[in-house]
């Protein structure tokens, strides 16, 4: 997929982190006012290839999936890549992908679908899918970037997200955010406290981005995430979490048990699930 897609994720190819893959797309889908129909045939095909990634590419190993999702006028475009064992000889003519529906499904749902070989090693799958969206978004320059980690010893065991521009940002991101905090843990509504929160740093952070992508840092631990989002013009970071009367948020960060501390350009932020 050619320039900067709107949306980039990569993680560990772990079974749970293909949920964060349908997060995003779904939140991406919102944003782009997509039918549901056409969504759950993209939902279909996109979990097969991830699937594949998890099942196939490294040998019963962990090593990165990468997803790139693009929505220019009148398609969706998605890539799903690995840097492992590559394309097997004649994999187009194979009856399964991944031993489930496999890629004559993936084939009948796109467009149009490419298998390539990934410089270095590895595979690409890149899909098209025709939509009737009621909107569609340029070629980012500027770039947000998300990165999660699970709070394992693994320094490997991280998950980068790279979302533009800011209306695809407020779908996707408290979507992803949403799973992150069920994986630690937090209760229901301590979830729609995150999710809130999330999205009003979102609307705080529109235009004081000091660098031409944003970091947001996400370390999931039991019952706690810790959030460190920067660079941001001097003095920007102290002020994201001041209670706004029209978003009351005195109220949550009082729930959510929230910490703060600034250094430089960056905002770290601890939000605690509690515990049912």
């Amino acid at each position: 997929m050619a320039g900067n897609p709107n949306v980039r994720l990569r993680f560990l190819n772990r079974p749970e982190n293909v949920l964060l893959v349908r997060q995003a797309l779904n939140g991406l889908a919102e944003a782009l006012e997509m039918d549901a129909l056409e969504l759950n045939d993209v939902t279909t095909a996109v979990t097969e290839a991830c699937n594949n990634v998890v099942l196939h590419a490294y040998g019963g190993e962990e090593g990165p999936l990468e997803v790139e999702l693009s929505a220019p006028p009148g398609e969706l475009g998605v890539v799903v890549r690995d840097r492992g064992l590559g394309l097997r000889p004649g994999a187009e003519a194979d009856e399964h992908l991944s031993g489930g529906i496999g890629l004559p499904v993936i084939h009948a749902l796109s467009s149009r679908v490419e298998l390539r070989d990934v410089a270095g090693g590895g595979t690409e799958v890149e899909m098209r899918f025709a939509t009737g969206a009621g909107r569609s978004f340029t070629e980012p320059q500027a770039r947000a970037e998300l990165v999660v980690a699970d709070g394992s010893p693994s320094s490997s065991d991280t998950a980068l997200l790279t979302v533009a521009p800011a209306p695809v940002a407020g779908s996707v991101l408290p979507r992803v955010l949403s799973a992150l905090a069920a994986r630690a843990y937090f209760p229901t509504d301590r979830i729609r406290d995150a999710q809130t929160l999330v999205e009003v740093l979102l609307e705080r952070i529109d235009g004081s981005v000091t660098a031409s992508h944003l970091e947001i840092a996400i370390t999931v631990v039991p019952h706690s995430l810790e959030l460190r989002i920067g660079p941001l013009e001097s003095g920007r970071a102290g002020r994201l979490l001041e209670a706004a009367p029209s978003a009351n948020l005195s109220p949550l960060l009082e729930r959510l048990g929230v910490g703060q501390e600034v250094s430089g350009e960056t905002l770290a932020v601890r939000l605690a699930g509690g515990r049912t």
